[in-house]
């Protein structure tokens, strides 16, 4: 599914970015990784999402998620 790209330059589309902490900015940058996106979706078609990341994943994307994703939108 692709993105709504409309509002793009709108600067309250990025009103969020102004106060995300470093870990949030890196998630938002990591989640739209397509490369992510496809590690991502094989977790989930496998059932895995609620296990640890495997460890070449771990590897490959520097991650150590302690419990299952979740939205932290505000």
């Amino acid at each position: 599914m692709r993105p709504d790209t409309s509002r793009w330059r709108a600067d309250s589309t990025y009103d969020a970015i102004d106060h995300a902490g470093v870990d949030h900015l890196a998630w938002e940058c990591l989640r739209r990784n397509g490369d992510y996106q496809k590690d991502y979706a094989a977790l989930r078609r496998a059932g895995d999402l609620g296990q640890p990341l495997p460890e070449p994943l771990e590897r490959r994307w520097g991650l150590r998620f302690p419990g299952p994703a979740a939205p932290c939108r505000h």
